[in-house]
């Protein structure tokens, strides 16, 4: 089989510090090449992979506030186009555009919903000719039709266990309202805990308004960390908060903190409930009040297990043999594809 693997462009894949979807992308790209798959990663040109690499953008928009990301996008997306004839299979990771061109792919497509961000967006998946995978089931649209859910997969030998943890939470991911970050400082000043602050800030008024004034000795901010550190700061914290306000479509940084056998106090909204395993990994709660309850019994659970059932939930050979087992049902039943 030869794969194309279309990658989002807003980073490279797989990214130095942020980019989930460039990061799950480049999970499954590397264990399908591992799986003696010819795959084409059509990704930035700084992109890294054991793979074929095809670029016509040099690096991530998102890195440079001088260029459109549409533009760069629509170039990306049409250059893949006009080699998709000579693929068994086109993996979309890259959302609704791709879709927006319909069914003149030369190949079938899969793309995986990273993220469905409502009903307004649908008129682009009904126009695509592709078959739609869902990363949790809690994501689901109940106007699209999917082929599985296939929860996301992670390297474990890229996430050792830490020292014993001390009293730190930390909080991953980008300083945004819908990622709870002042929720979680309000949470650790209740449990007298430090907190770790860690990821980019994509909402400028709201760093400026919410977190940067508790900034101190107990709140800290250490911006956005990449893989080198990401293990280290994770496996340090007792507990990873995730008090989110909106419907996670996944929660890639949950599974990672599990990976490092810290537990997840997260509130119980989008996928929360499928990812964490009650009392054995963590708790999904749905109030600040509770929050603050679970800390002290998310800490003193078993980290070795917290782990062991991370490793047999989400580890990243799992999510290549799902995604193969769905290759082979799509091009078993390959649907009609453009000239």
């Amino acid at each position: 089989m030869k794969l194309a693997m279309l990658a989002p462009v807003a980073w490279r894949t797989p990214p130095l510090h942020y980019g989930p979807w460039e990061r799950v992308t480049s999970l499954l790209t590397e264990g399908l090449v591992a799986r003696g798959i010819d795959v084409t990663l059509f990704a930035t040109g700084d992109s890294v992979t054991a793979g074929a690499l095809d670029a016509v953008l040099p690096t991530g928009y998102a890195d440079d506030d001088s260029v459109d990301g549409r533009i760069n996008e629509a170039l990306h997306v049409g250059h893949a186009l006009q080699r998709s004839g000579e693929f068994d299979l086109v993996h979309n990771q890259l959302d609704w555009l791709p879709l927006a061109l319909g069914d003149i792919w030369r190949a079938p497509m899969v793309t995986t919903v990273h993220g469905f961000s409502g009903p307004r967006i649908l008129p682009a998946y009904r126009a695509g000719a592709s078959a739609y995978v869902s990363i949790s089931d809690s994501d689901r649209s109940p106007d699209l039709d999917y082929l599985a859910t296939i929860h996301h997969g992670i390297d474990f030998a890229e996430f050792e266990p830490g020292p014993p943890a001390g009293d730190a939470l930390v909080i991953f991911g980008r300083i945004h309202p819908d990622k709870g970050t002042a929720e979680a400082i309000a949470i650790a000043r209740r449990t007298g805990r430090p907190l770790v602050i860690c990821g980019p800030i994509h909402d400028a008024d709201y760093f400026a308004a919410e977190v940067e004034p508790a900034l101190g000795d107990q709140i800290s901010y250490r911006g956005s960390v990449g893989p080198d550190e990401r293990s280290r700061v994770l496996g340090e914290a007792a507990v990873l908060l995730h008090p989110i306000a909106f419907a996670e479509p996944f929660g890639l940084s949950v599974i990672e903190a599990m990976a490092c056998g810290t537990p997840v106090v997260a509130y119980r909204r989008g996928s929360m409930a499928e990812v964490i395993d009650e009392g054995v990994t963590g708790f999904a709660v749905t109030t600040r009040d509770a929050a603050v309850a679970a800390v002290p019994l998310a800490a003193a659970l078993d980290r070795a297990g917290v782990r062991a059932q991370a490793e047999r939930r989400f580890g990243v050979d799992r999510m290549v043999t799902e995604y193969l087992a769905v290759y082979d049902r799509i091009l078993q039943h390959p649907p009609k594809v453009g000239p």
